[in-house]
């Protein structure tokens, strides 16, 4: 009985220990060596992906601070994107005259 419990664990021993090299070998190749390059890329391009979504929720949260502090302090609200852009205030030319009430 000992001796089938040695020669199972050889074998499982000799199974692991030639997984471990053949995975080694494989790493030593070109293929290996530009799948291991690939998977490090994607890590990189998955940690700046986090970084940026975290750098705007920031930028959000921050210009919404802002935007509180600006109406609290001045009692009026600011104009958004779209109405500075697609909204002009009107044009006062140089020289005009406002109008008076009533005109």
């Amino acid at each position: 009985m000992s001796r089938l419990f040695w020669l199972g664990l050889g074998i499982a021993a000799g199974a692991y220990v030639t997984r471990r090299a053949t995975a080694a070998a494989h790493s030593l190749t070109p293929a290996g060596v530009g799948a291991n390059i690939a998977d490090g890329l994607r890590e990189v391009g998955a940690g700046l992906g986090a970084f940026g979504a975290e750098v705007r929720a920031g930028m959000v949260a921050r210009e919404q601070e802002l935007t509180d502090l600006v109406e609290r302090r001045t009692g009026g609200g600011l104009p958004t994107m779209r109405e500075a852009i697609y909204e002009p205030y009107p044009v006062v030319r140089p020289g005009a005259r406002a109008r008076r009430a009533g005109e």
